[in-house]
């Protein structure tokens, strides 16, 4: 039997929710790929509810909001969805666990209060910078959904002649990484200079 403390096992949570999914896992189980029986795990982890919000808290960890009171406001909201994207990406099944919550604890609500702050002190109304991060928490959780490549036939074949435009689109499955992360930074990009000419504006 292995050494098990609580960064084991929410270690061992999240490499068998990327392995089968957020539905696969049960205490049952995780207790079988740590080698352990499934009431030890409760020594470091009350049950279920609770493991998983420690896993959105360390993933949701990696969204890098130091940048707001530091750096411009632009500068650090898209240093903040980057990071976002980044540490969704590498664990793409927790994205429903974050759809309806930032985080409760401490440090994840601190993290809001961080880039809402830096909004605001940047000249957006509390309305305004709520909208703003809002924005770019749907963004981030649409790109972690799904790949903006699924779905073409691989089959060249099929759009010959009817869909002329189409004719590489069978290729996009093979470069989905760089097609899904070059396509979120086009829409991180756009929106924050849609941004600056609002506020520049003073567009309300």
């Amino acid at each position: 039997m292995r050494d098990v403390n609580p960064q084991r096992v929410r270690d061992a949570a999240l490499e068998l929710i990327d392995a089968e999914g957020l539905e696969a896992l049960s205490m049952r189980k995780l207790a079988s790929e740590l080698g352990v029986r499934a009431p030890s795990l409760y020594h470091h982890v009350s049950g279920k509810a609770e493991l998983l919000a420690s896993l959105v808290e360390q993933v949701g960890a990696g969204a890098d909001a130091s940048w707001f009171g530091e750096r411009s406001w632009d500068e650090a909201l898209l240093r903040w969805g980057r990071t976002y994207h980044a540490a969704l990406a590498t664990h793409p099944a927790l994205a429903p666990l974050f759809v309806n919550s930032p985080g409760s604890s401490d440090s994840a609500l601190r993290r809001i209060d961080r880039v809402h702050g830096g909004l605001v002190d940047a000249g957006w109304t509390p309305r305004e910078a709520t909208e703003i991060a809002a924005a770019v928490k749907f963004l981030v959780m649409g790109a972690a959904s799904g790949s903006a490549t699924a779905g073409f036939p691989a089959d060249p074949g099929l759009y010959a002649g009817r869909y002329p435009r189409l004719s590489d689109a069978h290729r996009l499955a093979s470069h989905r990484e760089r097609v899904d992360a070059d396509t979120v930074e086009l829409a991180l990009v756009a929106l924050v200079d849609g941004l600056r000419l609002r506020l520049g504006r003073g567009i309300r």
